[in-house]
């Protein structure tokens, strides 16, 4: 209720008036991605977003405007990198709340990469671990007053899950080297049949590993930026329908609701998926 209250001052503020819901919509694709969409560098895909804090302040067609993404990004980014030395640092043999907050949800974390690499999980836990808390911190920052979730820009998610997919080819030729990569390649071929499909296979093999950043990237941005859109319609409606005050009714609360579930969703599947293309890297017979 607080959140729809501020922005709704926020936007009467900032003049959207009676036509508060064309002018948002308009917001939303004029300036190439204030949203979510290319700020950061490419299109938007005019999906409606409520004012952030970088357009409120320095404009939305302003430089720092166009580079909203990157900024939110780099923005989360510092905020859990301070949290987590904070941890560090104050760390004790006697735990107080913060981090006995923070050991919990590290040994979650564990606990559900442990499930899937088994004994290899500690190696992991470091990579997977992070992507988890930092697609989450983005998902959840486009929930709150003036904040921008930087997952409803295709660049972001398209960074996130090529870093993924490097990481996943690395790890297979690191674990397998050169050799034992190519043959996991080409299907792990053991007899003579096996190995006459290996031109088939090959190629399908390689196209597959391809597709699997594209399917991450797609996956989350799609999913943000629709659940992003569809609360910023709902309290543009609420506004609009009291145009003459800065209070409207409050539309959206289910589908913020929604939207917080749907944005762990996401972020867990995410590291689900990207845990699994890891653990297919690895050596098959330390997983049997």
């Amino acid at each position: 209720m607080i959140r729809y209250y501020l922005y709704a001052i926020a936007t009467f503020t900032l003049a959207y008036g009676p036509a508060v819901l064309a002018v948002a919509a308009s917001g939303g694709e004029g300036h190439h991605g204030e949203g979510g969409g290319e700020h950061g560098g490419g299109s938007h895909g005019g999906g409606t977003h409520l004012p952030n804090l970088i357009g409120v302040v320095f404009g939305n067609d302003s430089v720092a405007g166009h580079w909203v993404n990157i900024i939110y990004a780099f923005g989360v980014a510092g905020l859990l990198s301070i949290g987590a030395v904070m941890a560090y640092r104050k760390r004790s043999m006697i735990p107080g709340p913060y981090q006995n907050f923070v050991e919990m949800l590290v040994e979650g974390m564990y606990n559900f990469i442990y499930s899937i690499l088994g004994k290899d999980a500690k190696r992991y836990v470091p990579f997977l671990g992070s992507l988890f808390f930092y697609i989450l911190a983005m998902n959840w920052i486009g929930m709150v007053p003036l904040g921008h979730s930087p997952s409803t820009s295709l660049n972001i998610t398209a960074s996130l899950a090529l870093i993924v997919f490097i990481y996943a080819q690395y790890t297979g030729i690191s674990r397998l080297g050169i050799g034992g990569y190519l043959h996991h390649m080409a299907g792990s071929p053991s007899d003579v049949v096996s190995w006459a499909m290996v031109p088939l296979l090959f190629p399908l093999h390689v196209i597959g590993e391809l597709a699997k950043p594209f399917s991450l990237a797609l996956r989350l941005f799609g999913n943000i930026t629709g659940e992003d859109t569809l609360i910023a319609v709902f309290i543009m409606l609420g506004i609009s329908l009291l145009a003459f005050s800065p209070v409207g009714i409050p539309l959206h609360i289910p589908f913020y609701f929604l939207g917080l579930l749907l944005s762990t969703i996401q972020a867990l599947v995410f590291t689900l998926l990207s845990t699994i293309y890891i653990l297919m890297m690895l050596p098959h017979e330390e997983h049997h």
